[in-house]
């Protein structure tokens, strides 16, 4: 009996242990990617071209570095109407200023 006693004490030891550490406070310290200014342009800007679709989902494909500028890569799914189809955005900027230079927009269906 004694045994079974500790069993469960112990369990719910680790169950509380657990919820403790899953805090909203503890989660507030995460950072966010180093992707997500650029995400959250790239949603912008397709918000501007397409105003009347919803974007539906995002993906960040990826990051390619130059000598002097960086392309983030994304891929948004959108809603218009009866019509969902992909737009892969490039953004390009400057290494040092992280200024953009050019945001590229490619349709896709799948």
């Amino acid at each position: 009996m004694r045994i079974v006693i500790s069993l469960v004490l112990i369990a719910s030891t680790i169950f509380v242990a657990n919820i403790m550490s899953d805090s909203p406070d503890s989660n507030a310290q995460q950072t966010a990617p180093a992707y997500a200014k650029w995400g959250r342009i790239a949603m912008e800007k397709v918000k501007e071209k397409y105003a009347q679709a919803n974007i539906i989902d995002y993906l960040h494909i990826g990051r390619e570095i130059g000598d002097q500028t960086t392309t983030e890569k994304f891929k948004l799914w959108l809603r218009e109407g009866n019509r969902e189809f992909g737009v892969y955005v490039d953004i390009i900027f400057d290494n040092e200023t992280e200024e953009v230079i050019d945001i590229l927009y490619r349709e896709t269906d799948r």
